[in-house]
């Protein structure tokens, strides 16, 4: 697994059940609210400073998941919202990035994530991913979904890299 994370030069995430526990909350007029893990954020904006590349492709819609991640260093262009074939978004963003499939670590925790885990370099899934995303993942986190899933995977990741590191001035001035 070791030489795996090695290769890697992008991450890109499902939203619901990977960057969220996959609750969803709804008020009357119909807004959806989302709860991300901070230290999940920390971890991204971490990948973003070391010169890794961000993406998001998600079944969610709402303008709030593109306003979030823009503040972990995501670049608009790499968030695919309202996906519904997700290799297709996913052969863009590693298209537009100058990326291979092999260089670039998915995680996703369900059904529609599975052909993109089975086409990247590394596909992972949360620890509560449903069976058929753990079969289909080169690596099963040991955390759920919205609760360090993504910080302990990428930190570990980064580790390896030698890029666990930070610049605290870069860090004021990107966020």
């Amino acid at each position: 697994m070791e030489e795996r994370f090695r290769r890697i030069k992008a991450f890109v995430f499902d939203v619901d059940g990977v960057l969220t526990d996959g609750g969803i909350f709804a008020d009357l007029d119909g807004n959806l609210f989302r709860t991300f893990d901070a230290k999940d954020a920390f971890a991204m904006r971490m990948a973003a400073m070391n010169g890794f590349c961000l993406g998001a492709i998600t079944g969610g819609r709402s303008v709030s998941i593109t306003k979030r991640l823009l503040t972990c260093g995501f670049k608009e262009d790499d968030i695919y919202l309202g996906s519904r074939v997700k290799i297709d978004d996913f052969t863009d963003f590693c298209r537009r990035n100058n990326l291979t499939a092999e260089e670039v670590m998915y995680f996703g925790d369900d059904l529609p994530d599975i052909p993109v885990m089975k086409a990247c370099g590394c596909g992972v899934c949360p620890a509560d991913a449903v069976e058929e995303a753990k079969e289909a993942a080169d690596f099963i986190s040991g955390f759920p979904g919205g609760k360090r899933c993504v910080r302990n995977t990428l930190e570990t990741v980064m580790k390896i890299q030698d890029k666990w590191n930070i610049d605290l001035e870069l860090y004021k001035q990107k966020f």
